[in-house]
């Protein structure tokens, strides 16, 4: 865990969250700064700063985590309609906490380019 990473400290029961899945290696809850009607974070509950930063010890995790999406939308009702998944990473790639997560975003038609 790192000590200044609000994620981590999500990830540790720290910080509350109304969360809309969690198991032993991930939680998701909805963002506080919504850019959809439904705008989910994944987070792993290990640290990792970002994609770059991810190690092939790190294969499973990221493997768990991903194979997490599809449960995830189901429970947020998106998976009809469809959604987009994201992973912003370092700063010209639109990352503002510095612990990787994924964007689950639904609720409307997505446009391209994002933005």
């Amino acid at each position: 865990m790192q000590q200044d990473c609000i994620f981590c400290k999500i990830a540790a029961n720290e910080i509350p969250v109304k969360a809309v899945y969690e198991d032993e290696d991930i939680i998701a809850f909805p963002d506080i700064n919504p850019a959809a009607p439904v705008h989910l974070l994944v987070i792993p509950k290990q640290h990792i700063t970002n994609i770059l930063e991810a190690t092939p010890a790190d294969a499973a995790m990221l493997g768990r985590l991903m194979a997490a999406i599809p449960k995830i939308a189901a429970i947020a009702g998106l998976t009809e309609d469809g959604f987009r998944t994201i992973i912003n990473t370092k700063d010209n790639g639109g990352q503002t906490v510095y612990h990787l997560h994924l964007h689950i975003l639904g609720g409307r038609f997505m446009t391209w380019p994002p933005g």
